[in-house]
């Protein structure tokens, strides 16, 4: 799994984000970064499969749960060419891209955390679990404030500033349709990183997270 040479490396990167240095240091990239990420995303599969049975742990190196470390820089201020942090998502299996609701893990030297969620979903998508939030404000509720869920997750995201259009001022749950994004978030400390409890940590905060995901699922018409 990760270690502290992990995180050394991702410096070294943030401090020599070239082509040219990368592709010197790949062979330590492979080994520090890419190799364990993978096993991680292997060790996930059967954890995932009891609580959330149609979100996929794919330990593939192109294409898989871990997101690529090319930043896309095309309409960026910011040329690096690398990303500087360990992105891995488990999404779900009718899910295309990281808009698609997703158990989701961050690691950087900077910080650590979980995410669940949809982040950035696409307007009908939105609109859709705006609806049932508005529609069922009494299990949003129970969802949003479950002890389990609550005691490890924060909601996060961007919100606009007022009630987005077709909904009611005064709903219950009007701050929380404010959201463009339905998304979650956890501490994880560097020591929980880089300790061998990294699979038991993440499941143990994705499970109290399903019932969560399994509104947005049910919103948007798939299952968990």
């Amino acid at each position: 799994m990760f270690t502290k040479a992990t995180f050394k490396f991702l410096d070294e990167l943030a401090a020599h984000n070239t082509r040219e240095w990368f592709e010197a240091n790949k062979p330590r990239y492979e080994e520090l970064v890419r190799e364990p990420a993978l096993d991680f995303i292997a060790a996930m599969d059967a954890p995932l499969a009891k609580f959330a049975p149609n979100f996929r742990a794919e330990p593939r190196k192109m294409g898989g749960s871990l997101m690529r470390v090319y930043r896309d820089t095309r309409f960026s201020w910011d040329k690096t060419p690398y990303k500087t942090n360990i992105g891995i998502q488990f999404r779900h299996s009718l899910g295309k891209d990281v808009h698609a609701p997703g158990f989701y893990v961050h690691i950087a030297p900077e910080g650590c955390f979980l995410g669940v969620g949809c982040w950035r979903p696409e307007p009908d998508a939105l609109g859709r679990i705006r609806d049932l939030v508005a529609a069922k404000p009494e299990r949003w509720f129970a969802v949003r404030d479950d002890k389990r869920f609550a005691k490890v997750w924060a909601l996060s995201g961007d919100r606009l500033s007022r009630p987005p259009k077709g909904y009611a001022a005064d709903h219950p749950a009007v701050e929380d349709l404010k959201y463009k994004d339905f998304v979650a978030m956890a501490a994880l400390d560097f020591d929980e990183a880089v300790g061998p409890g990294l699979v038991k940590i993440a499941t143990t905060r994705f499970t109290a997270a399903a019932p969560f995901m399994g509104f947005l699922c049910d919103a948007i018409g798939v299952q968990l």
